[in-house]
């Protein structure tokens, strides 16, 4: 016979089940952590479904456990008079048109010499450069002391509060830092836009990463004794945004983006796309890059990619290579039309991006000038906004001498219409300060911009002495940000770039917010 008890009564008695079987005194048990933070096995669940089922008098299917992973949601859908049918709820009634913009409301990062956006914007203003020798406890990368294997790295990316993220410590060592350091930036992300965590469990919020590097995975691959049991998941670069949506119970699509060094760029383009087709409602946009082994810079030094100088100085006639850089970066991003009804600060407005490849060039490496033209004129079209009232380009300018000359020659190409040599574009790159992020390159550089706007100034771009002589200089209507500025426009806009290395390339509109 059928008995209908009480959301208390199902969570007493699934505690009571719990106890039995992981150790864990029934009082002392969490109402919000997962079964799988406890050690409850896959053939435990079906085992205690099948007890409340007998206890209830009433079917119960062999997967609750699953579908509600939580003493709390087990007894809201047992005892509680049923769970979220329907699943995901939609909070807005239709998704935007193709064209209008994206607000950005929030920003989380862990860059170089700049934790976190106040401190990473005091680097930019003051011109500092964050590239050093490798941390004393990765020892591995030093080589000694080679300056092509200087870099921008960060500290304490061993560090990890895994039970603020309901993680067991077992799984927390083998989770790579790089899925680790994903959760806190995006954490403090939606804290500076005022997003309460908790609010977004079972809503349609999207999660688009750019990753690319696997050094931890393959550290897990070749440690003693084999792989351990989270090895798998805590290695794979496809788990790092899914980490995130299963962390904070997010609904939307869940996306991992490896177009190497223009990832994070792209995958802010996918958030925005995304939000506009009603795929979420709100979007978590970034990228992440850790460098903890030393056999990748040693591949990319025989490509001849790494300066021989250890710095990287974009743009300049003496550039000889990147130096490789580490840091998280993370944006939430709303439709303006919520981010209004919301009441959110906004940092900036994306007006449109675009994302393309260079087809076939002088090589697989090799950017392609006419290509990268294309992809501008694309993002500028898509983003209804002319070119010549661009007044500044955050490129992606990494110190190669033949791809920063196209970049810049490019470029010069798509904003010279309307333009006059005396009233030129400003450009630049935060390469010069924290080297080259990789799959974070593009998440840096939004960052960058997203602050400027903020602050109406434009920080100086550092490393370049003279520009190199393949950049048409007397005849583009293009100026180096050697000095910081005030940026005078009520609304200015901007343009962001990233190109990856295997010929993907995006582009992204950005403009202020007056007042």
């Amino acid at each position: 016979m059928s008995e209908r008890r009480s959301r208390r009564a199902v969570e007493e008695r699934l505690a009571q089940a719990l106890e039995r079987r992981v150790g864990v005194p029934a009082a002392r048990l969490a109402r919000d952590a997962t079964f799988e933070s406890l050690g409850l096995d896959s053939e435990e669940a079906v085992e205690i479904a099948g007890e409340l089922e007998a206890w209830l008098g009433r079917p119960v299917p062999a997967t609750v456990l699953y579908d509600n992973p939580t003493i709390a949601a087990v007894a809201e859908e047992l005892g509680g008079g049923g769970g979220d049918a329907e699943g995901p709820r939609r909070r807005r009634s239709r998704p935007a048109g193709a064209t209008d913009p994206v607000a950005l409301v929030g920003i989380g990062c862990r860059f170089p010499g700049g934790d976190g956006p106040d401190e990473f914007w005091e680097l930019l203003r003051d011109g500092r450069d964050a590239v050093r020798e490798p941390p004393t406890e990765r020892e591995a990368l030093r080589d000694g002391g080679r300056p092509s294997r200087r870099g921008a790295f960060l500290d304490g990316v061993d560090r990890f509060d895994a039970a603020f993220f309901g993680i067991s410590p077992r799984e927390a060592a083998e989770m790579d830092p790089q899925q680790r350091l994903l959760l806190e930036v995006a954490w403090e992300a939606l804290e500076d836009g005022g997003i309460p965590a908790s609010a977004l469990a079972g809503e349609p919020v999207g999660v688009f990463v750019g990753v690319s590097g696997a050094d931890y995975f393959d550290l897990l691959m070749s440690a003693a004794g084999g792989p351990g049991r989270y090895a798998a998941t805590g290695g794979a670069t496809s788990l790092v945004p899914n980490r995130l949506s299963y962390a904070l119970d997010l609904r939307g699509p869940s996306v991992a983006v490896d177009t190497a060094c223009s990832s994070s760029l792209v995958a802010v383009h996918l958030a925005c796309q995304a939000l506009r087709t009603g795929d979420c409602d709100l979007a978590l946009a970034g990228g992440v890059n850790l460098v903890l082994r030393p056999e990748p810079s040693e591949a990319l030094e025989r490509l001849g990619m790494l300066s021989d100088g250890g710095r990287c100085r974009p743009f300049d006639d003496d550039a000889d290579g990147f130096v490789r850089g580490e840091g998280a970066g993370v944006v939430v991003l709303k439709r303006l039309a919520d981010a209004r009804a919301d009441g959110d600060p906004v940092y900036a407005l994306v007006r449109g991006s675009a994302v393309g490849s260079d087809g076939r060039s002088n090589g697989v490496l090799a950017p392609n000038g006419k290509a990268q033209a294309a992809l501008l004129r694309g993002a500028y079209e898509r983003a209804g906004v002319d070119p010549a009232a661009v007044s500044y380009v955050e490129a992606h300018g990494v110190g190669a001498p033949l791809g920063d000359a196209v970049e810049a020659n490019a470029l010069g190409a798509v904003l010279a219409p309307g333009r006059t040599l005396d009233a030129p574009c400003a450009f630049g790159s935060v390469k010069g300060n924290i080297g080259h992020l990789e799959s974070a390159a593009g998440i840096a550089s939004v960052v960058k911009v997203a602050l400027a706007l903020r602050e109406r100034r434009l920080p100086p771009s550092i490393g370049t002495e003279r520009l190199h002589r393949a950049i048409a200089a007397d005849s583009l209507p293009l100026e180096l940000q050697r000095e910081p500025a005030e940026w005078k426009a009520d609304e200015p806009v901007a343009g962001v770039s990233a190109f990856g290395f295997g010929g993907t390339g995006a582009h992204a509109v950005l403009q202020g917010v007056a007042g």
